[in-house]
């Protein structure tokens, strides 16, 4: 629909959501929103912008001062949640986030940034280079940013700059979030195979990028990550401009230092090398980095300007988040599948000298059984692997299947690791992280859930000592 004067959210808490839903307020549009609980930043962002919101789900409070004209409905949102009935039956126009964004922030000129990691990261760091050059764009990322800038904006710039999910749109829409934002730019970092509960081959899995890269026109911009085998094989039909640490890759980053505040290296372009510092921490970042550069001097940002912004880019929170430094670092990362913590533990390995103990946590597409083949030694760089209880997990009505909890998880881990605790008590868990800890030790909460306080008693604790 055009124009829609109020728009309700429902599931409005999540950090995708209360972000296009800022942004639709930017817009003008009339805003409001509900959720079973609101916690910070997301309630605190919300009430900065003025948008009014409410937990529970009461559609009394939701047509207060007359109906909405659109209402945006969250992934997490149940078919049977009581508003979302509502709207069904009185024939409300509803739609997904992912369509919200792709009729009211997509521009002209719309940069996706994909793949199977590093896409937050890197859409961020898009949006801020863009701003940096004062190209005025509109913008949306699955994440916050460490300097706790809103990760969605309306402006009045004839760019876009989007994360480009490929996780189901919604509950009525199995196709991926990225099909619904018209790329006329496309950063593909990486594809591998993951979501198995949503794409339980890895043919499947890889359709939907195909698919993703057939949308973007002939005359369009493609930047590919060569370095992972996928990427070119998906893009041997078209043109596209490579980067990696592959000698063949146009943009090729080399001589990578590594610090517990940072990182510096190189990128080599047409012969010339372009010094880049970074506060953030992880190799991986190099890559990342890279690829950001590529895409932004391709649509013509100058390389200082861009080397620029990338030494203000703070990063992402919950992406080698460091949580409490001092003889002991305590990091949180959102690394919620074995290929992340993979990568994650294999960064964490090379900046810090003492040992490595990784908390784990995977999303509820790594508790399936098609997932555990990819446990196999993906925790190799960890000396230790602790498994705390696993959240609970709803058995959705519209897709019932059981999902492995924490002690077959840490049994299938154990298949190739030698040090594995499943720790299903919190107090129990912090004794144990916090116990003969020596200098240099980091501890790694790795994955998308909060860890019900933990991270934050054990740096409690850690200060203590």
């Amino acid at each position: 629909m055009e124009n829609p004067k109020k728009v309700h959210f429902i599931g409005i808490c999540g950090v995708a959501m209360s972000a296009v839903a800022t942004a639709l307020w930017q817009k003008g549009f009339k805003v409001t929103g509900s959720d079973a609980g609101f916690y910070p930043p997301v309630s605190t962002h919300l009430s900065n912008a003025g948008i009014p919101y409410y937990s529970g789900w009461h559609p009394e409070k939701m047509v207060e001062g007359g109906a909405p004209d659109l209402v945006v409905v969250g992934n997490a949102v149940s078919s049977q949640n009581p508003e979302f009935v509502y709207v069904k039956e009185r024939g409300i126009p509803f739609k997904s986030y992912p369509e919200a964004v792709g009729e009211h922030l997509i521009k002209p000129h719309s940069v996706v940034a994909s793949g199977t990691y590093g896409k937050t990261t890197s859409s961020a760091l898009l949006s801020h280079i863009w701003k940096h050059a004062s190209l005025k764009p509109s913008y949306m990322y699955g994440g916050l940013t460490q300097d706790g800038a809103p990760s969605a904006a309306a402006d009045s710039g004839e760019w876009s700059i989007v994360e480009g999910d490929e996780y189901s749109t919604s509950k009525w829409d199995k196709g991926a979030k990225f099909f619904h934002y018209r790329p006329t730019h496309l950063l593909l970092t990486a594809v591998k195979w993951d979501h198995a509960d949503l794409y339980p081959t890895e043919e499947s899995y890889f359709d939907a990028f195909k698919k993703l890269v057939s949308l973007v026109p002939k005359d369009g911009v493609i930047v590919g990550c060569i370095d992972v085998e996928s990427v070119p094989k998906l893009l041997a039909k078209r043109d596209f401009i490579s980067y990696g640490a592959h000698k063949d890759a146009s943009y090729r980053y080399e001589n990578i230092v590594q610090t517990p505040s940072g990182l510096t290296f190189d990128i080599v372009y047409h012969g010339k090398k372009y010094n880049i510092e970074s506060p953030l921490l992880g190799a991986y970042n190099a890559e990342n980095i890279t690829g950001c550069f590529a895409m932004a001097y391709a649509c013509g940002i100058s390389p200082g300007d861009i080397s620029d912004a990338i030494k203000t880019f703070p990063g992402m929170k919950r992406r080698l988040e460091k949580r409490y430094e001092n003889a002991v670092t305590v990091i949180d990362d959102i690394a919620h599948s074995p290929e992340k913590a993979r990568s994650v533990l294999n960064n964490l390995r090379h900046i810090y000298s003492g040992l490595v103990i990784a908390v784990y946590e995977p999303n509820i597409g790594n508790r399936t059984t098609q997932s555990k083949p990819a446990y196999k030694d993906a925790f190799k760089d960890a000396d230790t692997v602790v498994i705390p209880r696993l959240t609970k997990l709803k058995v959705d009505p519209d897709n019932p299947e059981a999902y492995f909890d924490g002690d077959e998880l840490a049994a299938t881990i154990e298949e190739s690791h030698k040090e594995v605790h499943y720790l299903d008590s919190d107090e129990e868990l912090v004794e144990f992280l916090v116990k003969a800890r020596g200098k240099g030790d980091v501890i790694a909460f790795l994955g998308s859930h909060g860890f019900r306080g933990m991270i934050e008693e054990t740096v409690k604790r850690l200060a203590q000592n």
